[in-house]
Order: structure tokens, then sequence, then C-alpha cells
């Protein structure tokens, strides 16, 4: 991945709640000789491993896990916030004119070598735990134990787990650090009153730590 210096991330824990925040994952992998392409919700244990574990389930129909060899090299990308930029938005276009339209995003590249885990135990520890994770911030936070047992066992039966020790994590958040303070700022306020509140929050947040440094 290309990232130019003001943009890279090194900081893993701000890595792995990009990745917590957004979970759902593009996981790219060559099955025989052919690179395919997967969205996968994950869980990932961020203390498991130096960069951390990640986890899932998936329909057994699905060919991804007959078609990976044990132990194969896997990339995971993770997007965040994104956002369209308007050159009008910077105050510094008014004086110079020198400015044009760009893109704003958050995204994680993880790697790591993928297992197949096909067994009823460990799905159903991964799937309780992804299900905990997703309805935490509900008003009545739905269980697997709310469904008949026979139920759950149909449906444990219908998915297979996989799992990702992670080998490396690598950030790049573009987020108008290249660019004065003043015009950082216009662009996110330039995309929050579009309704783009969570990139354009985000750039927020950037400036406020360059504001610090």
């Amino acid at each position: 991945m290309y990232i130019p210096r003001p943009f890279q991330e090194h900081d893993i824990t701000v890595l792995q709640r990009l990745i917590q925040a957004n979970p759902l994952g593009l996981l790219v992998v060559q099955i025989e000789g052919v690179l395919e392409a997967f969205d996968i919700p994950f869980e990932l244990c961020p203390d498991e491993g130096e960069f951390g574990t990640l986890r899932a389930h998936i329909a057994r129909a699905n060919p991804l896990w007959r078609g990976v060899q044990p132990d194969q090299d896997v990339l995971v990308v993770f997007r965040g916030a994104q956002g369209y930029i308007s050159p009008s938005w910077y105050p510094g276009k008014q004086e110079h004119h020198k400015e044009v339209p760009t893109w704003n995003y958050q995204t994680v590249q993880a790697r790591g070598r993928i297992a197949v885990r096909d067994d009823a135990d460990f799905i159903l520890r991964q799937i309780t735990s992804l299900t905990r994770q997703q309805e935490a911030q509900s008003d009545l936070p739905w269980q697997v134990s709310d469904a008949p047992p026979a139920f759950i066992d149909s449906m444990l039966k219908a998915i297979v787990g996989i799992e990702i020790p992670l080998a490396s994590l690598v950030g790049k958040t573009k987020l108008g650090q290249n660019k004065k303070r003043e015009d950082q700022a216009g662009a996110a306020q330039g995309l929050m009153a579009k309704g783009e509140v969570a990139i354009g929050e985000a750039m927020l947040a950037s400036l406020a730590g360059r504001d610090k440094t």
C-alpha cells in the first residue's frame, strides 16, 4: 500500500480500534491461482499475538474454506470513514485557487496465515463473542441463548470457523494532514454539512492532535 508520510499510522492500538469499529473486512486470497475476495465480518482479539488475531465464521457452502491451503498467507482490508473533498471547502482556495479535489479515508491492511476451524466449540464461542460485541449498544441485546438450542445446533452445522493470527497491521489515515490547519478544518466542516459526519469528525480529531504538537 502506498502511504505518504503525513498519512502513516503506526499506533497498533489505533489500527485495532479502527478494525473493531469497522469489522466487515474484505478477505483477499489466492485459490487455485485466482485471486478471490470475500466480505466477512471479523472479530478482532487484540491481545492474542503481537498484532492480534482475527476470527470469523462463514457458510459451509462458501468455497473459501475448502479452497485455501493450510497456513496460507491472506490479506484482509478494513475500511473506515471516507468521503470526497471539494476544493471549495478550503479557505486557501479563495486566495490562490491552487487546489484540486481529493478523497479522504481510513484503511487498515491486516496480513496473516489463515486456519480453518471446523469444530462446533470454536464456532459457538466465536458467534457468541461476535454477537455480544455487536449487540453491546442495544437496549435489548440479543443473545445466542435466546434461540432454541436445537435451532442453534442446526445453524452451527451450516457454518465453518476461520482464524487468522496477524503477522502485520499497516494503516493509512488520509485526513488532510498535509493541508494547512484552516483548510483541514474547512474540509471537515464541508463534509459534516453534507451529513458525512464520521469522516468529518475523524478529520477534526486529527486536527486537534496537530494542535497539541
